[in-house]
């Protein structure tokens, strides 16, 4: 992983997301999330182009999934700050969907030739289209941060690998908040592999019992 962020305005229609969300937003959230002055853009940690279909794939670290590095390299926000995320009044929907539609970001099933779930809610959610750096940690809603996180399929929704994973998520986010890890670190960690925090997500999942 390079140490250069690099920006990639990829997404031809992001005037039309930004309304789009806007009227998702209730009015009192959308001046809230003004007010923060985030900005719809990503910055991807190496150099990042959409890949063809079927080009990715992911491979296994200590027992768990992890994108394709080519084709996910990840990547920030750079207009979600530290003190942005420790704001009590900070909300992802800020910037979910920002910069890619949830309609968009279903190429990536096909980047990595996955078959999209037809029932994929609740219970028998057995995929996700994850933000490799979460947006709990300033991740880009560009593609270049997304990747479908599926299974396993026979498991309980809490044992599938995008829940594990938000364990990992929620164990950064708060050492970051509680400034005992820079989000630097922990953004580019998580992208380069989001497992090697798993056994001290587990345990301060354990002691904290938020999971």
């Amino acid at each position: 992983m390079t140490s250069e962020l690099r920006t990639y305005p990829e997404n031809r229609h992001r005037r039309r997301h930004e309304s789009r969300r806007e009227q998702e937003l209730a009015p009192q959230e959308e001046a809230s999330c003004q007010a923060f002055g985030i900005a719809c853009t990503s910055e991807y940690f190496q150099e990042w182009q959409e890949p063809a279909d079927g080009a990715c794939s992911t491979s296994i670290r200590n027992g768990y999934p992890v994108p394709d590095p080519r084709c996910t390299p990840g990547g920030i926000n750079p207009s979600v700050t530290p003190d942005v995320l420790r704001n009590p009044s900070w909300r992802t929907r800020c910037d979910r969907n920002c910069e890619s539609s949830e309609s968009e970001k279903h190429v990536a099933y096909h980047w990595y030739g996955v078959r999209a779930p037809h029932r994929n809610s609740g219970d028998n959610q057995v995929c996700e289209l994850d933000h490799l750096v979460p947006l709990e940690l300033g991740g880009a809603d560009g593609l270049g941060n997304i990747w479908p996180e599926c299974g396993p399929d026979a498991t309980v929704l809490d044992s599938r690998y995008f829940k594990i994973k938000d364990r990992v998520e929620n164990y950064l986010a708060d050492e970051v908040k509680a400034g005992r890890m820079p989000l630097d670190a922990a953004q580019r960690g998580i992208a380069s592999d989001w497992t090697q925090y798993l056994a001290a997500a587990n345990q301060y999942c354990a002691s904290r019992g938020r999971c």
